[in-house]
């Protein structure tokens, strides 16, 4: 079938990917298009951003996590979806395009997704301070380029002048199209804080800025160039239905409580669809600022977030704490992330050394290391079989700044580039609590075996 799609592909970070993909997505959206919106890698972010432009929700797409055929199928599911068709996608790349695993594997970089979903890339490259090198780093580009993707190039950060005279050459020398260029605009940046970019609620004047970029972009890049590289994409055929696999899916739905507000949002837009597939009914909430849980749930599911930067807020809320904490220790079914882990613990202790009181289902203490901890994909396997079957793994993602006194040791993590391994996790009957941001597609057993916990745990409190 044929999907128009583009990536957004850059030589590094900070190029401006996440600016000018918003931009774009917005540009779109003014000209009558309906716009996807996809971000490569495990970025929780960078999604929400696009979500802000586009007010539906973006998805992750990571051959690491995947692999080659079921990242292919989640990519189609999109342009496939009857309550929210779209006619063309716009992935945003992570890190430089062929960036991987360990920066040199090309497994889960941006240019094996575009090369596993056949998708033409544009290179945004940043041409401040400048000239004629910006050549040899689009042949260099070029040089790498096997599948012959990379159609179009914008250039970031340089000028008008700059550019109308470096076009000629950049089109004479190589076979892709000199797209526009992105003027310098410190008033457009988006801050940042420790976990990367601030979060779009917390930028002033956010779609001020977002549809300021949408203008300048429609009067420097040439969308309609754009555009026919898109539609131009070669035709896209489905390898495996994954409606179609065997999936169990519980023949009632059961209502699975999902903490959602600002210290709570880093989620994979897939994992709470599968979960959806697969009977779960799903009910938000706010630790923040609900009083206690929502009514009739047999599940909990406390994801990543900034808990650090709400600690005062989450301390406070005494009812809220207690009722978590008594469901949990009730045997509710519970899978906590990263920020949700934190959450549970006795105590959260933050950057300035202040000490707040959390959950207390956890008996440790929670901290500030001023660096990154274990950094990087991971690949969880159990101990002892119950939220997995016995031999096979889920992977996942870390990427924090706190460390715990009470890390768990049901799972051994391991790194799938230098071997490295770990003890982590609270791994119980009704629990997994631990760092690692889990994508369910990686193993689904995973996300049935929650399920199936929920529903038994509903039929227990019947009978009671």
């Amino acid at each position: 079938m044929q999907y128009p799609r583009i990536l957004i592909g850059a030589a590094k970070s900070g190029s401006g990917k996440t600016l000018i993909t918003c931009a774009m997505l917005l540009a779109l959206c003014d000209r009558g298009r309906k716009p996807a919106a996809f971000k490569c890698g495990p970025d929780y972010i960078d999604p929400m951003f696009h979500r802000k432009v586009l007010g539906v929700p973006s998805k992750n797409m990571d051959t690491f996590f995947t692999g080659e055929t079921v990242t292919r199928e989640l990519f189609l599911e999109t342009f496939r979806e009857a309550e929210n068709p779209c006619d063309v996608s716009v992935v945003e790349g992570v890190m430089g395009l062929y960036d991987g695993l360990g920066g040199i594997r090309e497994e889960g970089s941006a240019y094996h997704l575009a090369k596993v979903t056949k998708t033409p890339v544009i290179l945004v490259l940043d041409a401040g301070g400048m000239g004629k090198s910006i050549l040899a780093v689009i042949a260099g580009f070029l040089s790498y380029d096997t599948e012959h993707l990379i159609k179009g190039v914008i250039l970031n950060r340089t000028s008008k002048t700059f550019f109308e005279t470096i076009r000629p050459e950049i089109e004479r020398e190589f076979s892709i199209a000199a797209l526009g260029y992105f003027p310098k605009q410190d008033n457009l940046i988006f801050e940042s804080r420790h976990l990367g970019l601030k979060l779009p609620g917390e930028i002033a004047d956010i779609r001020e800025k977002i549809t300021c970029s949408a203008e300048v972009l429609k009067e420097t890049v040439d969308m309609d160039a754009l555009l026919a590289i898109a539609e131009a994409a070669e035709p896209l055929e489905s390898l495996r239905n994954l409606t179609e696999t065997d999936y169990h899916r519980e023949t009632e739905r059961v209502k699975i409580a999902v903490a959602y507000d600002e210290a709570f949002c880093f989620y994979y837009e897939d994992n709470l669809r599968l979960l959806e597939k697969l009977g779960a009914e799903i009910v938000y909430f706010s630790p923040v600022h609900d009083r206690k849980l929502p009514e009739g749930i047999s599940a909990l599911l406390l994801g990543g977030g900034y808990p650090e930067l709400y600690a005062k807020r989450l301390a406070e809320n005494e009812t809220m704490k207690r009722d978590i904490r008594e469901k949990i220790r009730d045997g509710m079914p519970t899978i906590a992330e990263c920020g949700g882990f934190m959450y549970l613990h006795e105590t959260l202790k933050d950057k300035e050394g202040r000490k707040f009181p959390m959950t207390g289902v956890i008996p440790g203490v929670c901290s500030y290391r001023g660096k990154l901890v274990r950094f990087g994909y991971v690949e969880l396997a159990e101990k002892e079989e119950n939220f997995l079957p016995s031999g096979e793994n889920i992977k996942g993602h870390e990427f924090h700044y706190f460390d715990s006194t009470a890390n768990g040791d049901g799972c051994l993590a391991r790194k799938p580039v230098s071997g490295k391994q770990w003890d982590c996790v609270w791994d119980k009957e009704s629990c997994w609590f631990g760092f690692p941001h889990l994508y369910y597609y990686s193993n689904p057993s995973y996300a049935m075996r929650f399920l199936k916990k929920a529903k038994n745990y509903r039929k227990q409190k019947i009978k009671k």
